[in-house]
This record gives structure tokens, C-alpha cells and sequence, in this order.
């Protein structure tokens, strides 16, 4: 009763494996990270946008960039941020993995409508890019004291 179980076992494992290198090839042809600690493409550098009453915050993790390669404008609230990061590499050294970004990018953040991009800000240390947009005076909420 259960001897075609023992061909079906052999066959499910082989299917698996089938399966499993399939998933690996698709991985590794850049559409998704291959690694834990990797990147999808088009996500370098990683940001976190916050806000506040007064401002909002951008900050972009690049470390190694070269600030001199940085364009960061502003218009029609889109903040973009282009920029290159060239790594150092040993000559006919044979890597097995590599997990940092080298070459250019593109990031494109759109802002709220309220925010005033003559007053943007940028500081770029420790390998952090803080972009600050103020938002309007005139729309901040203020403080009306009661008489």
C-alpha cells in the first residue's frame, strides 16, 4: 500500500532542490538582495524621512561617498539627491561576495507641500547625509494666548 511513497519521497526532495535553485538563480540576477545585509537595487543609499512641526528630516546613510560628487536639488517638492561612491578594490583579487554598493545613484523623495525649499539645509558626517527642508512659516501652527 505505501511502496510508491518510497519514489515519491526521492522525487519531492529532488523537486525541492529543483525549486531551491531555481529561487537562487532568480536572486542572484539583481531582482531582489541575495544576502541578509543587502540592498535591493535602486535602494542605495538607505534613508529615513521623519518630520516634525518645523521641518522635515532626510537623512541618507552613504559612507564612503565623496561630498564633492553630491547634487542635491529640489523642485516641484521632489528632493533629489544624486551621487557617486567609487570603493577601493585590490587589483586581481578574486571576491566571492560583495555586499557594498559602488558606482552611482539617484534618490527621489517627494515632500509635502507646505515645506519652503529656499531655506534647505544639507550636513554631511560620519558617512551621514542630513538634509533639512523647513516647512513655511505660514503654516507652522502657532501658540494664540488668551487674554
Amino acid at each position: 500500500m505505501f511502496s510508491g511513497l518510497r519514489n515519491l519521497e526521492g522525487n519531492l526532495f529532488d523537486e525541492f532542490r529543483r525549486m531551491q535553485q531555481e529561487l537562487d538563480e532568480v536572486g542572484a540576477s539583481g531582482r531582489w538582495p541575495t544576502g541578509i545585509r543587502t540592498t535591493a537595487k535602486g535602494s542605495f543609499p538607505p534613508i529615513n524621512v521623519g518630520s516634525t512641526q518645523e521641518s522635515v528630516d532626510i537623512y541618507v546613510y552613504a559612507s564612503g561617498v565623496d561630498t564633492e560628487s553630491l547634487d542635491i536639488s529640489i523642485q516641484h517638492n521632489l528632493l533629489t539627491i544624486v551621487g557617486e561612491r567609487n570603493l577601493i578594490t585590490e587589483e586581481g583579487a578574486d571576491y566571492y561576495r560583495r555586499e557594498r554598493f559602488d558606482g552611482g545613484f539617484r534618490r527621489v523623495v517627494t515632500l509635502p507641500d507646505d515645506v519652503d525649499p529656499e531655506k534647505v539645509e544639507a550636513q554631511y558626517r560620519d558617512g551621514v547625509l542630513h538634509v533639512v527642508v523647513p516647512r513655511k512659516e505660514a503654516t507652522r501652527p502657532r501658540q494664540i494666548p488668551v487674554s
